[in-house]
């Protein structure tokens, strides 16, 4: 039988798109998507490896374990901040305080990150150099060396937990009306004690609950950890 000369077109099969290949960097951007949007109790290798399409096995070939996973969430979070490089010994005290205030900043725009934050060690690379930055400006102000060391852990544990009790409250969305209804409830009920058992609390109900539609709280925290700090200085 003659063969036609005539072959017809087939169809072209479609081909399946190359996979991206499966970094820390990718893990850490679908991580912290999910630390975002979904919160810190979200985040777990199976969800990661979901929002990535493969499985939590494909994950530890980069990722150790959860552990090592919130160390690289805060190590991401601390490439954002921006610390003075040249501590000014001048002007030492409004440097920490301004380096306290973009800790928050960074914080307050990674929800979820204080939670990944608290209890760890920061041994990322961008982390240890956010460490290094704030040591910098410690000795800057002529501190002892024992106290510039434990005060490099206290700032970000006080931070934390401001950013952390922010998420918690979940008052992130809150608008201003919703903090002032919230604030007048207390006072009334501060106000509402048994006179002989609270009368502090009640004749203080107005500042125990003032500055919560600001950051005068967290303000007056940086004033007495500064102050106290200036106050071990050996500077004469």
């Amino acid at each position: 039988m003659t063969q036609s000369p005539w072959q017809p077109i087939s169809p072209e099969k479609p081909v399946r798109a190359a996979r991206e290949p499966l970094t820390r960097e990718r893990i850490v951007d679908a991580a912290m998507r999910v630390l975002v949007e979904q919160g810190y109790e979200a985040v777990s290798m199976r969800k990661v490896a979901s929002a990535l399409g493969t499985g939590p096995a494909s994950l530890y070939a980069h990722v150790a374990n959860k552990k090592e996973l919130d160390q690289l969430l805060v190590d991401r979070a601390a490439q954002d901040m921006k610390l003075p490089e040249t501590p000014d010994p001048e002007r030492w005290q409004e440097q920490l305080k301004d380096a306290m205030r973009e800790l928050l900043r960074v914080m307050r725009a990674n929800p979820g990150v204080a939670r990944a934050a608290i209890g760890q060690v920061p041994l990322g690379e961008r982390a240890l150099l956010s460490t290094e930055r704030i040591l910098g400006i410690l000795k800057a102000g002529n501190l002892p060396d024992q106290a510039a060391a434990w005060a490099v852990d206290l700032i970000p544990l006080y931070v934390t937990a401001i950013a952390f009790e922010e998420s918690v409250q979940g008052a992130a969305g809150w608008t201003e009306a919703d903090v002032e209804t919230f604030v007048a409830g207390l006072r009334n009920f501060f106000a509402s004690l048994p006179a002989d058992r609270y009368p502090l609390t009640i004749a203080l109900a107005a500042p125990l609950t003032s500055g919560a539609t600001t950051d005068a709280r967290f303000e007056f925290g940086l004033t007495v950890i500064v102050a106290g700090l200036a106050a071990l200085s050996e500077t004469p």
